[in-house]
């Protein structure tokens, strides 16, 4: 598969990446634990088809540290003991908030306060903001077909 534009060289595309990135690194230093990042960023791009972004975050999430058993159950987490309660909070609000199309009301307000049972404020802003930001890189790279499977962990920075 070739991508319909190379993200990479385009120089819009590239300055557009550049700046959202930045915005991901605010949202990777604050206080939300690592692992509930990666498996937002897994779940939602499960959602949304994104080979380029399943293939980054899952082999991220391999390097630091998490087991196979919880990448492979996080499409069917209200089935599996492996996640904890935060966690699936976590994932409930992503869930809604990528799926926003297809649930009259968007988020619902008790998705909301079981996220905000187990964050504090900027951590529940961080989970958003996650959201947004992974939605938005699963859309690009969607778009333009952005192919999956070589990438190595740290190898966009």
């Amino acid at each position: 598969m070739n991508a319909r534009l190379d993200v990479f060289a385009n120089p819009i595309a590239g300055k557009f990446l550049r700046h959202i990135n930045s915005a991901g690194k605010i949202l990777t230093d604050s206080t939300l634990p690592a692992a509930t990042q990666e498996l937002v960023k897994i779940r939602a791009s499960q959602i949304n088809g994104c080979g380029l972004c399943l293939d980054m975050h899952t082999k991220d999430a391999v390097e630091a540290g998490e087991t196979a058993t919880r990448l492979h159950l996080i499409a069917a987490w209200r089935e599996a003991k492996v996640f904890t309660d935060a966690e699936r909070a976590a994932l409930e609000l992503t869930e809604q908030g990528t799926r926003l199309a297809d649930a009259a009301g968007g988020v619902t307000d008790e998705a909301w306060a079981n996220a905000a049972a187990h964050y504090d404020e900027d951590q529940l802003a961080a989970l958003v903001g996650l959201i947004a930001l992974i939605n938005v890189y699963n859309r690009v790279n969607a778009i333009t077909r952005q192919p999956a499977g070589d990438y190595q962990p740290g190898m966009f920075g």
